[in-house]
């Protein structure tokens, strides 16, 4: 038990650093475009950039917010990490996104984040949960919406299809849903 927290601890840490790399900072400042964190809903995630800026910057932020968390995901998996071991790598990469250190802990929202580790960890799930994403924007809810349906259904889908994974998702789960609290108090009437 101590050596796999004594593995897991430098990688968990390792994960929060590749998290704090916000993949709507670098795409804007490489497209020369404005910063996504002063216009929109200031979150420099994949919708905000996409209602600034556009698809193609938005796919990249996405791109990278998906991708960043998966080599140190690799080293937890080729280390052969029990589950809960890999779920703190991840909640490493996820939290590293949603409170960087180096933006005064002022980050995205986890979801493309979330997924990037789910696709690492529980392929199928992270599937599942693109596709019902998907499906719920596509029908015009909005991308929050989407996100909020996606997240919540996300332990259901990892009982049926990773349920060794259950547990870990559940953090994740919450992690996404209390990133989206400012969401549900609107969505429920209560800032209006």
């Amino acid at each position: 038990m101590l050596t796999t927290l004594e593995t897991t601890l430098p990688l968990m840490a390792l994960g929060y650093l590749s998290g704090t790399w916000l993949g709507a900072l670098t795409v804007c400042r490489l497209a020369g475009v404005s910063d996504p964190r002063m216009a929109g809903s200031c979150n420099p995630g994949f919708s905000n950039v996409l209602r600034l800026h556009g698809m193609r910057l938005a796919l990249a932020t996405l791109l990278v917010d998906t991708l960043k968390g998966m080599p140190v995901l690799g080293l937890a998996l080729l280390r052969d990490l029990p589950p809960w071991a890999q779920g703190l790598v991840g909640l490493g990469v996820m939290l590293g996104h949603s409170y960087p250190v180096w933006y005064r802990f002022r980050g995205g929202r986890a979801v493309a984040c979330a997924f990037g580790v789910m696709l690492v960890l529980t392929p199928w799930v992270a599937l599942c949960c693109a596709l019902l994403w998907c499906l719920l924007a596509a029908s015009g809810r909005t991308a929050a919406l989407a996100s909020l349906a996606s997240a919540a259904l996300a332990p259901l889908f990892t009982l049926w299809l990773a349920p060794a994974y259950t547990e870990v998702v559940i953090v994740f789960t919450l992690l996404v849903l209390i990133r989206h609290a400012f969401y549900l108090r609107r969505w429920s009437g209560r800032d209006e």
